[in-house]
């Protein structure tokens, strides 16, 4: 057998350079580099190996959060065929990832985390960083990624790593089964070296399979559909993922059955589709929650349907609806009770089309469908009019949308804004509209944009971003300038946390808490003076092109201006936070202190106890 002498660094590099993804015949390199901050826990191992290895490109972040985030987003728009690697150094530099492998791994979105660990030897702990444990020498903080994570490793010599690398590559290119994967790397042993099999650096290709659904449920399924007189589809991530966009199509204009989309699957079919009903939910249109609410048969693409989709388990009414599940994921697949199609979704879907020749929604679905599709164009065409001053925010989503052109891309995540973008943002491409909404995670827009923009340089994004979100992490800005890598970013400022203070104020709290303001010597709490923040001046310190907007005039200009720059531009521009988009026709849970000495809770509650009777369990 013949071998290579390399450190364990240097072989997980020259490992990973050479993977392939394979699906319908196009290949792809799975890795398109890695993502890193060096510190003692990876300088000399990971570092020195990328430092050897130039065709394998290294990238620099801010923050290490940010980097995963770059990835996770770098992933989704590449439809998890392609993904980055990040590596951090031991202690907060590996704690900093933790947050970004939970949002990968809430998305069923795949990247490789690579932590500097303590050493293996353990002679000279405690190192700098370590988190000594009484009860163990085998517990780092690297420990703490075991939940978030599809797959957990830790190399504690250089042989195991050739095995940790296979099952991580299995996880990694499973639709069903990827996410965050983390492999920690002792700082000694990845300068240690080791003889390889030459074997395990060769060129390797992994299949990306379609699956078939089983044929007796598949039967099943079209007979269910057939007799459905209310037939309703869910299109979920799962759907963009497998690119079965053109199949739904094809079924949906075949059967007239409408479709509501969720986070994930905004952009399944194009906003103006005549089955489209948009989003679903307790951010969706009037449309797609009153004919989900009456639907005697859910059919779920590709969604693992949270609870934003379902409005709590309230957004299906009928008391014989049934669910169809197609998913990947067999975990999925079950959930509500669901005749359960564990399959790819764009072949599911031709072979229920194929099956369901002849078969329509009758006159009056779809005179109702066409309906509601008419009023809600009407809906959205006055949330963009508003002629608000200071400007809404869904005054601003509608300019931007107008604006933009078909290929472009919105980017999102946290904050009152995914909410409105659900509703309002026409999507006119399959990858136009990208959500982080599993972990709505504060701080991922301009570190996802950055992922987006890597992935596809000639698409324009668009980075929505409100000031809390902002303030979290800004840095990527420098991040973007560094790589050359143009992002519109346009900062709303609300002065404070406007999705949790309207939320707060539902509840009868009145928006504790979620205003910047300072304390106030006369009440004790953060109710004084507002926080003036030159947030112009923070974007131009860190590089950036910037452009302050205060009319419907000024963002127009302001994104004409951005359309000729070079360089990442952000669009600063200061929104009433109190002029919201309203909620239709749905609902989510959040508990309501059930006993307060607040007039405006108590009546909370009561409200509360009322609207959680309609919660439904599907077993």
């Amino acid at each position: 057998m013949k071998t290579q002498r390399l450190t364990t660094a240097q072989a997980l590099i020259t490992f990973l350079m050479n993977q392939y993804v394979e699906r319908d015949g196009k290949e792809l390199s799975f890795f398109a580099g890695v993502w890193g901050i060096f510190g003692h826990g990876n300088v000399a191992g990971v570092g020195q190996a990328l430092q050897q290895t130039p065709d394998f490109r290294y990238y620099l972040a801010r923050n290490e959060q940010a980097m995963v985030h770059t990835a996770t987003a770098y992933a989704k728009m590449q439809n998890r065929l392609r993904t980055f690697a990040c590596t951090s150094s031991i202690g907060p530099g590996a704690t900093n990832m933790i947050t970004g492998a939970a949002t990968a791994t809430i998305n069923r979105l795949p990247v490789l985390l690579l932590p500097g660990d303590i050493f293996a030897r353990r002679n000279v702990a405690p190192v700098l960083q370590q988190l000594e444990s009484a009860h163990s020498q085998d517990v780092s903080v690297n420990d703490a990624f075991k939940p978030v994570s599809r797959f957990w490793d830790r190399i504690n010599r250089p042989d195991q790593l050739p095995f940790a690398l296979m099952a991580a590559m299995r996880v990694l290119t499973s639709p069903a089964e990827t996410g965050a994967v983390t492999l920690a790397l002792p700082q000694d042993v990845q300068a240690e070296a080791c003889d390889y099999p030459v074997e395990l650096f060769e060129r390797r290709v992994w299949h990306i399979p379609r699956p078939l659904a089983d044929r007796t449920l598949l039967a099943r399924a079209i007979e269910w559909i057939r007799a459905a007189q209310k037939p309703f589809i869910i299109a979920g991530g799962g759907v963009i993922y497998s690119e079965a966009c053109e199949a739904l199509a094809r079924m949906v204009e075949q059967t007239g059955i409408p479709v509501g989309e969720t986070m994930a699957g905004k952009g399944s079919l194009p906003w103006n589709h005549p089955q489209n009903l948009e989003a679903l939910g307790a951010t969706g249109t009037p449309g797609a929650n009153i004919l989900a609410r009456e639907a005697d048969l859910i059919i779920a693409i590709g969604t693992r349907l949270g609870d934003f989709t379902t409005a709590s388990k309230t957004a299906f009414q009928n008391a014989s609806v049934r669910f169809i599940n197609i998913n990947v994921a067999e975990f999925d697949a079950h959930k509500h009770a669901a005749l359960p199609l564990v399959a790819d979704a764009r072949v599911t879907l031709d072979e229920l089309r194929e099956g369901l020749k002849g078969n329509q929604v009758n006159d009056e679905y779809a005179s109702r469908i066409a309906n509601f599709k008419e009023q809600w164009k009407v809906e959205v065409e006055r949330l963009f009019n508003l002629r608000q001053q200071p400007i809404s925010q869904s005054e601003v989503i509608g300019i931007v949308n107008n604006f933009s052109k078909p290929e472009d891309v919105v980017v999102c995540a946290a904050g009152s804004l995914p909410g409105d973008l659900h509703k309002l943002w026409r999507t006119r491409d399959p990858k136009g509209y990208h959500l982080e909404y599993g972990n709505s995670c504060m701080g991922y827009e301009i570190a996802g944009g950055l992922g987006v923009k890597m992935a596809d340089p000639a698409r324009e994004v668009y980075v929505l971003v409100g000031d809390g979100s902002y303030l979290m992490m800004s840095t990527e800005i420098v991040t973007a300038l560094q790589e050359g890598y143009k992002l519109n970013i346009i900062l709303l400022n609300n002065y404070g946390f406007s999705s949790i203070g309207g939320l707060s104020k539902s509840l009868g709290s009145g928006g504790f808490g979620t205003d910047y303001r300072a304390r106030s010597s006369e009440s004790g709490q953060l109710d004084g003076a507002r926080l003036e923040v030159d947030f112009a001046a923070n974007a131009a310190s860190l590089g950036a092109h910037v452009i302050s907007a205060a009319t419907r005039d000024d963002l127009q200009q302001a994104l004409e201006e951005a359309r000729g720059e070079k360089r990442t531009t952000v669009i600063v521009m200061e929104v009433d936070k109190e002029v919201r988009v309203p909620g239709y026709e749905s609902w989510w849970d959040v508990p309501v202190a059930e006993v307060s000495e607040i007039e405006s809770v108590k009546q909370a509650r009561e409200d509360y106890e009322k609207a959680v009777k309609r919660e439904r369990n599907f077993f």
